[in-house]
């Protein structure tokens, strides 16, 4: 593994942990900062805005930066979003700094895709794709836990200064490795074509995909705590190794997922999809079993995960041409669905709807996304379309 590469992915790491370790120590912020627990829970909720709505903006605003310049100001915007968390003296100005982070945090997750694949060959796009991804799902296993471990020793703005430390070391590092050149093919091409861009049906279907498959996850990973616990039966001690479990299984799937984009794409995809939508049917009827439904959301959090790697690859593939904005729109649509799906297992559950049946959103949403992806590719083949040949190339 290059070390262009390995940059990339602790700058990934290190916006993961900043986004997840928030839920780890939002007691302590509350309490420290005189609000209610719901109301600091607002700052998940404005960094999933400033992801969603600032990140496609910045990146087509400074997209004719070299990408290697742009990830190193990224970075260090993030270094400094996390200085401000941690000195903030009232919530509103936390809410801020949380939401600058945020948006920088949506520009880099695109840009970094089309580093990474500018910086391996074409076989190992998938893989490249994946390294990036597999940044979030490591954050959860390591970056969370051992942030929220620092802000328990030393209290929650603590957090916040080993979150920045960490952003400063990606940045340096990236500084250090990134060849100068990487990925500048992105920079060229003009506004227009950025928007024409996304107007391709392939671009269009892998969003909504994203955004099915996040309904789904979410409507139920929301809520798992309370699943395992209340239906499973689980004791509250073994609830975190299970979850530890998960974030390993995820971890594992977005590597299968990118080697498997690397074979074949679509029908790899299209697979992923229906496997998705199969265990979550298994959830709704293994729940009440503890040990069959630890096993099962462990390869749950496999095959959630492995969609990433196929879906942005292709995107990425067809939107070589003019990257930016299509690339960056991509954990939008993760953050639209995460949010639908909060509501939507909210409104659910208030109604009576019951814990052990939330994987059947799930099952519902993910054989949607299959018809899309089925639909998508029937219809590239039928047309006989190609993916355009990057700019200046």
């Amino acid at each position: 593994m290059s070390l262009p590469l390995i940059a990339l992915f602790l700058a990934a790491f290190a916006f993961g942990t900043a986004e997840f370790v928030i839920a780890g120590v939002l007691p302590e912020v509350a309490s420290g900062l005189g609000v209610t627990i719901p109301i600091a829970g607002y700052l998940v909720t404005g960094y999933a805005i400033g992801i969603a709505i600032g990140g496609p903006l910045l990146a087509v605003a400074t997209k004719k930066l070299s990408r290697k310049t742009l990830i190193i100001l990224l970075g260090s915007v993030f270094t400094l979003g996390q200085t401000l968390c941690a000195i903030a003296p009232s919530f509103e100005l936390l809410m801020v700094a949380r939401v600058l982070v945020s948006v920088v945090h949506g520009t880099y997750f695109g840009i970094a895709a089309i580093v990474a694949v500018n910086l391996v060959s074409d076989d190992k796009r998938g893989f490249a794709v994946a390294l990036i991804l597999s940044g979030l799902t490591v954050s959860n296993i390591l970056g969370v836990p051992g942030g929220t471990a620092i802000g328990n020793a030393f209290g929650w703005r603590a957090t916040f200064w080993a979150v920045g430390a960490l952003g400063l070391i990606a940045t340096v590092v990236t500084a250090l490795f990134l060849p100068a050149k990487a990925g500048n093919t992105a920079t060229s091409g003009s506004f227009l074509r950025e928007f024409k861009a996304l107007g391709r049906q392939q671009i269009i279907t892998s969003l909504l995909i994203v955004i099915l498959v996040m309904i789904g996850q979410y409507s139920l990973f929301t809520y798992i705590a309370p699943l395992l616990l209340e239906v499973t039966g689980l004791d509250q001690a073994v609830l975190p190794w299970v979850l530890l479990l998960y974030g390993v299984g995820s971890t594992i799937g977005v590597f299968i997922g990118g080697r498997l984009a690397d074979w074949k794409l679509m029908p790899s995809l299209i697979v992923i999809l229906g496997l998705q939508a199969a265990m979550f049917t298994t959830l709704h009827f293994v729940s009440p079993f503890p040990i069959v439904m630890a096993i099962a959301v462990i390869a749950w959090g496999g095959v959630n995960f492995a969609f990433g790697s196929p879906v942005q690859s292709r995107v990425l593939a067809w939107a070589a041409d003019a990257p930016n904005l299509a690339s960056a729109l991509i954990p939008t649509g993760f953050n639209i669905g995460i949010a639908i799906a909060a509501i939507l297992g909210a409104t659910l559950l208030e109604n009576g709807f019951g814990y052990q049946n939330l994987p059947l959103i799930g099952t519902v949403a993910l054989l949607l996304a299959v018809l899309v992806a089925v639909f998508s590719y029937a219809w590239e083949l039928r047309t006989g379309a190609t993916p355009p040949v990057p700019a200046g190339a």
